[in-house]
């Protein structure tokens, strides 16, 4: 409800402001119409009651696509690949409740794959825009059945920047680089991570 008393209100001072600017007449009521015929369309199409997700989870996305770090930890043709793949197909449709399902489904037939975990985990997060105890319990899962691979804390530190809270993710981070070899084919993608969020978790500790 709150969406729409917004968009009444726009529409009451766009025309009010136009009244001020000196259109009166047939274009003040033409410019009625035209923001009629927008607000007709948002109504069929837009979802004023949805939140609106956050920047920083975008940018994060962005910065540290999903199928790529994946790829990076688990390489491109392991195991249960497909399934990552058909969830990644529903979700470019937006269907994050589907895409979830679908890899509880995929877990249902092999619950000892931590990259299944891992997805879910992601799925959660993708769904609810923020971290929730549910996608923590994946996290966790996936660490229990690879508890010396990187990618469960990896990714759980992912989950929480996307979430907003880049330091939570650089300080996971920072430990995984404490403990990686060298020459770990993955060690470029943490340490990009920690470079990139560092500035933000800075920022973040600043403020009160």
């Amino acid at each position: 409800m709150m969406g729409w008393a917004i968009l009444i209100g726009m529409i009451g001072a766009a025309l009010v402001l136009l009244r001020l600017l000196g259109v009166t007449g047939a274009m003040l009521k033409l410019a009625g119409a035209a923001l009629l015929i927008a607000a007709c369309g948002y109504s069929l199409q837009g979802r004023p009651g949805l939140a609106g997700a956050p920047r920083r989870a975008a940018v994060v996305e962005q910065q540290f696509p999903l199928s790529e770090a994946r790829h990076v930890f688990f390489g491109e043709f392991s195991g249960n690949e497909h399934w990552m793949r058909m969830s990644e197909a529903v979700g470019r449709h937006g269907n994050s409740a589907d895409v979830a399902g679908l890899l509880r489904s995929a877990i249902q037939q092999h619950p000892n794959d931590p990259m299944l975990w891992i997805g879910l985990g992601n799925a959660l997060v993708d769904h609810a825009r923020v971290m929730t105890p549910p996608a923590e319990l994946a996290f966790a899962r996936a660490g229990q059945l690879a508890p010396n691979h990187p990618a469960p804390p990896f990714f759980r530190g992912l989950a929480l920047a996307r979430s907003g809270d880049p330091a939570a993710a650089v300080g996971i981070w920072r430990k995984i680089l404490a403990k990686a070899p060298a020459d770990a084919s993955w060690r470029p993608l943490v340490e990009d991570g920690v470079a990139t969020l560092t500035p933000a978790a800075e920022r973040q500790r600043r403020t009160p």
